[in-house]
């Protein structure tokens, strides 16, 4: 067991690296050597260096090959200076030091940020107090904070036209931002004119990219928030509050205006439309009683007394119509009329039998009784049907 024990115990030796390194490389130059002497005619100082020069050629011509991807543009510049502008697709240049390719997105939307950092979060640590605070036109400090959206157009001009485009398109919207708003009211851009304000300012903005010639298009201007400063934001929110009872109250207003309106109209209308109907009929009325009496003078003029003795009959006949009365006797030469007075109306009987008789005899009409008979007939008097 002990001499098992030693056996195990004892460790066999490692090979040395060194050894085994030193062994392969005298292989390896073993062949080399070999494979000299073989082809030694080739190993010529002027043939490696043909090859070597050959070799060198066609690498610097083959760095000259670049391809342009889609939505890009390539801006050949040659000794510095612009050549060429090529489109998408595989290309070949002189490769350095002569020629120089640069490739720029034309379809890339890029933005810059006025007034605050970080577009994904608007927070208080994001805000940029010398950028967004500005004073309007009615002496009122506004904190705004302006988002540009832009696009290449023209990748010469863009690498070539101006040295820093994006710090000069930024120089360029804060400049217009404070004019645009320094010419308006604080109620009007943070109210109604926000999209009025948009507009001037991109319109603003590309004018002046254009006069620079930057290869800039400005594709959207968002006015991302405008807020008076935190100082006062107690005192705005009360009269933003002021402003809106206002408005309700007039919107109340001319409600009840809308509907008190139409319906007084229309009852002008009416009464109107009314007052010309009546106007109407008494002109008709008027016409009607002047024809008539035109042709009972026709009538007078030829027969005076049949005529007269006719309205007479015509107007005692209406005077009685509207009357309770009994004629007695109506088939003697001398009828009697008997008429009740009004206080004795429900009793014709005690009126009979105290005296209360009208008789008639010989009725012949007078002329106060054709006065009372026209008076009474109110001038309706039909012209007689007797042939002249």
């Amino acid at each position: 067991m002990s001499s098992e024990k030693q056996n195990t115990g004892k460790h066999e030796p490692q090979p040395d690296w060194k050894l085994e390194v030193d062994k392969q490389w005298r292989q390896f130059s073993g062949k080399a050597n070999d494979f000299y002497n073989d082809h030694k005619h080739l190993f010529s100082m002027s043939k490696v260096a043909s090859m070597l020069g050959g070799t060198l050629v066609v690498a610097w011509l083959g760095s000259g090959f670049y391809i342009v991807g889609e939505g890009n543009r390539g801006v050949v510049a040659r000794f510095g200076a612009y050549a060429d502008t090529t489109l998408p697709g595989p290309h070949w240049h002189f490769p350095l030091p002569i020629e120089e390719v640069t490739i720029v997105n034309v379809e890339q939307q890029r933005f810059i940020e006025i007034g605050y950092r970080d577009s994904s979060r608007l927070s208080k640590s994001s805000l940029i107090p010398a950028e967004s605070l500005m004073l309007t036109a009615d002496e009122n400090i506004i904190n705004v904070r302006l988002a540009v959206q832009y696009q290449v157009n023209n990748a010469k001009n863009y690498l070539y036209s101006v040295k820093d485009n994006e710090n000069t398109l930024k120089q360029v919207t804060e400049s217009v931002e404070r004019a645009v708003i320094g010419r308006n009211n604080m109620d009007f851009v943070l109210t109604e004119g926000r999209s009025q304000i948009v507009a001037e300012l991109k319109e603003q903005i590309q004018q002046a990219m254009d006069d620079y010639r930057t290869g800039i298009t400005i594709a959207s201007v968002n006015l991302q928030d405008a807020q008076p400063p935190e100082e006062v934001q107690g005192a705005f929110e009360d009269a933003i509050r002021a402003r809106e009872d206002k408005q309700r109250l007039i919107n109340e207003a001319e409600a009840y205006s809308n509907e008190i309106i139409p319906k007084a109209r229309g009852a002008a209308s009416r009464i109107i439309q009314e007052a010309e109907a009546y106007e109407a009929e008494k002109l008709a009325k008027a016409k009607g009683e002047t024809e008539r009496f035109d042709q009972l003078l026709v009538e007078y003029e030829k027969n005076p007394a049949i005529t007269r003795k006719r309205l007479y009959l015509e107007a005692k006949e209406k005077l009685y119509s509207s009357t309770n009365k009994i004629m007695l006797g109506a088939d003697g030469a001398n009828p009697m009329l008997y008429m009740p007075l009004p206080q004795t109306a429900g009793h014709p009987a005690s009126s009979a039998t105290t005296g209360g008789v009208e008789a008639e005899h010989n009725i012949e009409p007078s002329a106060k009784d054709k006065n009372a008979a026209r008076k009474s007939s109110g001038g309706d008097l039909r012209p007689s049907r007797s042939k002249p």
